[in-house]
This record gives C-alpha cells, structure tokens and sequence, in this order.
C-alpha cells in the first residue's frame, strides 16, 4: 500500500505560478512507479494532466497544459511535484495525485491507478 499528500495548492491571479506537492509513503513508495497528476473542476470528470514513468522518465502532457505545466520528481523526497506556470483560469479545479498505473494501462485514464491523494485546491482568478 503506498499513501499519497498532497501540499501547495492555493488561490493565484491569471499569469501566476503554483507548486502543488505529493508526499508517498509506503510500499516501495514512487521509484518504480508512474506517477500523475489529475484534476477536477465542479460538474466535470477527472482529467489527466501529466505523467512521469518510473525507469526512462518518459513526460507526458495534456495539451491545454503542454508548455506551462512541468511534472517532476525526487526520489530521495519520496515526492513528486507540479509546477504550473502562466495559470489561466480554467486551470481552477481540484488536483489530485496519483501512483501506480496498472499493466496496460493509460496515463489519462483516472481508473487505471491504484492509488490516490486526497486532493488540493487551485483556484485562478482572472
């Protein structure tokens, strides 16, 4: 079992930046695991917005982030972290962090990991 937290999410001006954080303990915690980031606004399903694999750190975006968003990790930390950069207000949702995509799974796809946190605000206002 590996437990995920998230940290830093808050409110920001359109153009601004936040870091959003997600603490694992547990299990073999991220090292040999893809971890993602997701989100989810009021009245709307949970989207992907990156991924990082566990052994060649092969990055993937959602394309209304590419350029702005940066998904990385530290090993040693056991974390993995969200830098979102030029917000625009539709960035505004709950974000969650999750590890450990099933075999065949898609990074996208919310039902394919095993296991989540509990979710961090972000707010952009314009």
């Amino acid at each position: 079992q590996v437990q995920l937290v998230e940290s830093g999410g808050g409110s920001v001006q359109a153009g601004g930046s936040l870091r959003v954080s997600c603490a694992a303990s547990g299990g073999t915690g991220i090292r040999y695991r893809t971890v993602a980031w997701f989100r989810q606004a009021p009245g709307k399903e949970r989207d992907g917005v990156a991924a990082l694999t566990p052994r060649d750190r092969r990055t993937y975006y959602a394309d209304s982030v590419k350029g702005r968003f940066t998904i990385s990790r530290d090993i040693a930390k056991n974390t993995f972290y969200l830098e979102m950069n030029t917000l625009k207000p539709e960035d505004s949702a709950m974000y969650y962090c999750a590890a450990d995509l099933r075999q065949g799974g898609s990074w996208f796809e919310s039902g394919d990991f095993n296991y989540w946190g509990q979710g961090t605000q972000v707010t952009v206002s314009s």
